[in-house]
């Protein structure tokens, strides 16, 4: 594999970015305009009705957080017109054919310049409705290669999955793609467009009998989670995505298509700083359930790996892997973008370095008072949970129910604290229950031969470029660096 100069690479091109106000498309964004202001376009794909309103999404949502200090530090007066010079904001929709690209004039523009597709659309939340994740997720993933497919100067399309659509497996997980047809899970006969059809049969269905808007979104979510579990994926997110990589694989034809699979992403390790973070993302639940003293009980194996990777590293590897198939079409160009294979960090570690951050730097609560933390109670076993539960706290409830009704809901406020503990952990214990036992190791051979294409060209700037997990001191990173990033920019 030879690889060319990243910055060559980007100089002069045109890159459509589609879900641009997320996470990772932000930083996307950022790393490109900061490391070569030499780019062409980036056409950045929000979803809105018209253009209007995708600009005021695009200065709220994306330019105007902290994320691009930085390189408006590096251009000063002059980032305004970069901006105005590199970026087109484009009004969207990934579920619509033609991404929904109502302006034909600009359409045609964009399949006459574009030069790489980047699909960093997606829901990622575990529990979304299944008509919504179905639309964003897997037909999304058809419209975007479709759409790459029309573009007449296509050198690649990066589409971006998640390590876990491998389900609940366990042992070495290798870089394979998922194919239509094929007996996944152990379960043969899915059927992407039959899946489509069950979820507007049941939409009609629930029109039918008059059903509100919170039972259909009730509907749909349990929709969903029946799906994915019928053909062995633990929740909608990962059905969907999995899905959605099928239709990559099955209708990219000829034109170079990489699909990258992060695992569990967090706060950047190093550019355009360290900490950034946006949203409360998976393990961050736990330690924000965990500093405000929601979480004082657990479930999981404490010796267990958790797979995480800084987004920046994952930006990084893009880069790198669009560089590696620009116009060289590979059968299975496929990158697990993790750091369980290469160095992995255990619940238990994540645990200790919770407790003695959040115990030197307690969460205040409304009233300004230190929230004070201990080891979290971590069960073994779902029946060991269960029991824990039943005597900890909902007997208690029960009987503080009992009090409350004798002395006129004057308890009212705790009994609707403690009721909101239990269901804040149920529901995490429901939503992650899949990950807690996962005894998966996610290979990464592919994107170690990418890192020593890096390395051994001598073209590319590994310095800048940089996405081996090897170089991560966990203690350093997740004390000084993640935690204080995700209570600056998520806590507040």
């Amino acid at each position: 594999m030879k690889l060319e100069s990243v910055l060559q690479f980007l100089e002069n091109k045109t890159i459509l970015v589609t879900g641009a106000a997320g996470f990772l498309a932000k930083i996307f964004v950022e790393k490109v305009l900061r490391v070569q202001p030499n780019v062409k376009n980036l056409y950045l794909l929000l979803r809105a009705a018209d253009a209007k309103s995708a600009t005021q999404r695009l200065h709220s949502e994306v330019f105007g957080k902290d994320l691009f200090r930085v390189v408006k530090e590096k251009y000063g007066p002059d980032f305004s017109s970069l901006i105005s010079e590199k970026v087109t904001v484009v009004a969207g929709d990934i579920t619509c054919e033609d991404l929904g690209v109502m302006d034909s004039d600009l359409r045609e523009q964009m399949l006459a310049q574009i030069d790489v597709v980047i699909n960093l659309a997606a829901t990622t939340n575990f529990d979304e409705r299944y008509d919504v994740a179905l639309g964003v997720n897997t037909y999304g993933a058809k419209y975007v290669t479709e759409f790459a497919k029309k573009c007449s100067q296509l050198m690649v399309l990066v589409h971006v999955s998640t390590s876990y659509v491998c389900g609940e497996r366990a042992g070495l997980i290798k870089e394979s793609p998922y194919r239509m047809g094929e007996t996944l899970n152990g379960v043969a006969g899915l059927d992407i467009d039959a899946e489509k059809r069950i979820v507007e049969d049941r939409l009609a269905e629930l029109r039918r009998e008059g059903a509100s808007e919170k039972e259909t979104r009730v509907a749909m979510k349990q929709l969903g989670l029946e799906r994915a579990k019928m053909y062995g994926w633990p929740n909608t997110y990962v059905f969907t995505k999995a899905m959605g990589e099928m239709l990559v694989g099955e209708l990219k034809e000829d034109i170079s298509a990489v699909i990258v699979r992060p695992t569990i992403v967090t706060s950047t390790y190093k550019e355009p700083f360290p900490g950034w973070a946006e949203g409360v993302r998976t393990v961050d639940t736990l330690a924000v359930g965990y500093a405000t003293g929601k979480l004082t009980c657990f479930l999981g194996d404490t010796n267990g790996v958790v797979d995480t990777i800084p987004a920046d590293m994952v930006v990084n590897s893009m880069l790198v892997a669009m560089v590696a198939h620009g116009n060289q079409p590979s059968t299975d160009a496929i990158y697990q973008v993790g750091s369980s294979s290469r160095n992995p960090v255990r619940y238990s570690s994540l645990q200790d370095y919770g407790v003695r951050y959040f115990t030197k730097n307690p969460w205040r609560n409304k009233d300004g008072k230190p929230i004070k933390v201990g080891k979290v109670t971590v069960l073994k076993s779902m029946a060991s949970f269960h029991r824990y539960m039943a005597i900890r706290y909902l007997m208690w409830l029960k009987g503080l129910e009992l009090v409350n009704t004798a002395f006129c809901q004057s308890l009212n406020g705790t009994c609707s604290d403690l009721n909101k503990k239990i269901n804040f952990v149920m529901r995490l214990v429901e939503l992650y229950k899949p990950y807690l036992f996962f005894k998966g190791i996610f290979d990464d051979t592919n994107t170690e031969k990418l890192r020593a294409a890096a390395r051994e060209s001598g073209s590319v700037e590994t310095d800048l470029f940089y996405f081996d997990p090897k170089c991560i001191d966990w203690e350093d990173y997740v004390m000084n660096t993640h935690i204080p990033g995700i209570v600056k920019y998520v806590f507040k």
